[in-house]
């Protein structure tokens, strides 16, 4: 893990105007005025603008606009977002570095490729763990583990792209920056030349701004010979005013628009007080820094020591806000490390009850999966215990997954005998599926659909391939089935439009009264309605429409009610046979029992009511008991009839 303080945001600039009693290399001995200066004017800068405080904050602004000044694009660090990259996913990642070094200068991105390399090299160490462990539970053995990620290669070719821009850059920068030092001291040997050249004072003042401006434009110098230079250069600069004594207009006039630009950078310095971000407005406090030091010469004696207070506090002010900033993030991070330490104990508690089942597993694993996601959302923690942190996580996390392969270690070889058991069921399907032996098959396929729910889950890979096959012949047959059955629907129709007209015919029968012939005709009548065959299903009504007709007959009749059942009963039996449901006579027949096993129990209660009756046979109770007896020892003698001509038909 990196650092949790943002190092990005280190100030720099020296808080002194003419700092010209701090010693140098390149300062030389302060040379004779061509008119000697007033004691005022030979200290152009106040105590406390040279001497540093305890935790002053002009040491670090030093510091930064001196890595500022190396080059240009170092300034632009500030404004790329630092991402909480302990956050991101492998790929989003490398899609971050990949933006950084296409589109920012290369000079200004150091910091954030170091941190998302840090990151990305801890996540993949911790992937490619996970992955050597898994290959170790199924089997493998640990020499021959190899591992590529299509992820890792696309970062090493970004980040090799980054040290080849890098080191290109850094290259060429060494150059420029020699050039421009060589450039600079050259600037200052022909400013210590105005002070002995005879010449009009106007021309050489004017001589002098040239190469003013020509310092300002003169490029980047090296992070270690900054401060340096700049001294150098302001003590000259203290010589040429001293020298310029002669002609104080020209000097005052310059004193003047000093302190005009200065007194604007101390409003905007203490309007930075204002600003809620501190980082920003310390990197602002830089630039001012810089202005003051890079841009704008001293002020008159009088203004000087005040003007430069005024800036120094409202530093002070925005240094001081930005420390507690500091403190306020250090107990964020605390209370960050209490969040990551107990998301900790949650996984712990997961990974001591681990699930018995596929469901219960795949619950626990999107638990698991959702406090992994808040501890990385959960913000850093302090530095000292980052790494102690991130191993305490990663080892919970191990111990959860150790687990949760074990459990589909062995739930793969349950789910590879599933495979065998469904393949055994394509084969039947698919060895079935252009038979013609309806009444043989159909029941079969049936019951291999039926199978095939009750056998648990199949290897992922093989499932959709397996059940396609499975269902492609299933419906082939059952297709070729029900076109079987539409052929037939015209013939069932005109078997109902038949049976209407017969059941108009057979309202219209009266009986002869000779008891024996109109029997055998009505058993006609049965006969023909069978030999007209089936209708269709959602038209069996018409079937109770004539057994309505047959009751009526029968009760004219008089005939035995045993018997006209039993007529009946066989139409209705030749009915059940001739459909396609093989069950109806099974259910027929587990009804037909119950019914039996009922009457029976009904006739046993009967008759124990009456042994507990006080009364001979004319008594009303035991006459009327004796009646339901004889009329249930008639329902069974005729569901036991029913039984036997079923029986027959086997």
């Amino acid at each position: 893990m990196l650092a949790e303080k943002d190092d990005n945001l280190q100030p720099a600039a020296d808080g002194s105007e003419n700092d010209t009693n701090k010693d140098t290399s390149l300062v030389e001995t302060k040379e004779t005025a061509a008119s000697p200066a007033s004691k005022d004017e030979e200290n152009e800068h106040p105590t406390s603008e040279k001497e540093g405080e305890e935790d002053d904050p002009q040491d670090e602004i030093d510091e930064s606009n001196a890595e500022d000044a190396e080059d240009d694009g170092h300034k632009d660090r500030h404004k790329i977002p630092m991402l909480d990259y302990h956050a991101i996913s492998m790929d989003k990642l490398v899609d971050e570095l990949e933006k950084l070094v296409r589109k920012e200068k290369i000079q200004a991105i150091k910091n954030h490729v170091d941190q998302i390399k840090s990151e990305f090299d801890l996540k993949y160490q911790e992937l490619l763990e996970q992955k050597k462990e898994d290959f170790i539970n199924d089997g493998g053995n640990e020499i021959d583990f190899n591992y590529t990620s299509a992820t890792k290669k696309r970062f090493n070719t970004v980040y090799s792209e980054y040290k080849d821009k890098r080191n290109q850059y850094y290259k060429n920068l060494e150059h420029r920056l020699k050039s421009s030092l060589e450039n600079r001291l050259e600037i200052i040997e022909e400013l210590k030349g105005l002070i002995n050249v005879e010449e009009n004072i106007n021309d050489t003042y004017k001589h002098f701004k040239e190469l003013q401006d020509r310092w300002r434009n003169a490029g980047p110098v090296p992070r270690v010979n900054y401060n340096d230079v700049w001294r150098t250069y302001h003590h000259h600069v203290e010589i040429f005013y001293d020298f310029l004594d002669l002609n104080r207009d020209l000097r005052d006039l310059d004193f003047k628009h000093n302190l005009e630009e200065k007194e604007k950078l101390i409003t905007q310095a203490e309007a930075l007080a204002e600003i809620r971000d501190v980082n920003k407005a310390f990197r602002e406090l830089q630039l001012l820094h810089k202005k003051w030091k890079e841009d704008l010469g001293p002020v008159d004696r009088e203004h000087r020591e005040d003007i430069w207070n005024r800036f120094s506090a409202a530093t002070k002010a925005i240094h001081q806000k930005r420390q507690e900033y500091f403190k306020n993030q250090d107990a964020i991070h605390e209370a960050n490390l209490v969040v990551k330490q107990d998301i900790i104990k949650k996984i712990e508690i997961i990974t001591l009850k681990p699930a018995s089942n596929h469901s219960g597993w795949q619950k626990q694993i999107k638990e698991v999966e959702a406090l992994r996601e808040d501890f990385f959302n959960a913000g850093r923690v302090p530095y000292k215990v980052n790494e102690q942190t991130w191993a305490s996580f990663k080892e919970t996390v191990r111990k959860f997954n150790r687990n949760k392969n074990a459990y589909y270690k062995n739930l793969k070889k349950e789910q590879q005998k599933n495979l065998d058991k469904k393949m055994e069921l394509v084969n039947t399907a698919e060895s079935l599926k252009d038979s013609d032996d309806w009444d043989s098959t159909t029941p079969i396929m049936k019951k291999i659909q039926a199978d095939w729910k009750k056998i648990g889950h199949v290897p992922r890979k093989h499932s959709d391939k397996i059940w396609n096959r499975f269902k492609t012949a299933c419906n082939h047959y059952f297709d070729r089935l029900h076109a079987r059955k539409n052929e037939h629907f015209k013939e069932e129709m005109d078997a109902f439009e038949q049976k209407k007209a017969f059941l108009d015919d057979l309202k219209e029968y009266q009986l002869s009264g000779d008891k024996e012939k109109d029997l055998e005709q009505i058993k006609s009548f049965i006969a023909d309605w069978k030999k007209i065959g089936r209708v269709p299903y959602n038209k069996k009504n018409i079937e109770g429409k004539f057994n309505k007709i047959l009751d009526a007959l029968f009760k004219k009749l008089d005939l035995d009610k045993q018997k006209a059942e039993l007529i009946k009963y066989g139409n209705k039996l030749d009915q059940l046979a001739n459909s396609d449901n093989d069950s109806l006579i099974s259910n027929e027949r587990i009804y037909i029992r119950r019914k039996i096993d009922e009457v029976k129990s009904e006739i046993r209660q009967l008759e124990n009511n009456l042994q507990f009756i006080n009364a001979d046979e004319s008594n009303p109770i035991v006459k009327e008991v004796q009646k339901n007896i004889e009329k249930h020892v008639e329902d069974l003698n005729l569901w036991k009839a029913k039984l036997k001509k079923l029986k027959n038909m086997d």
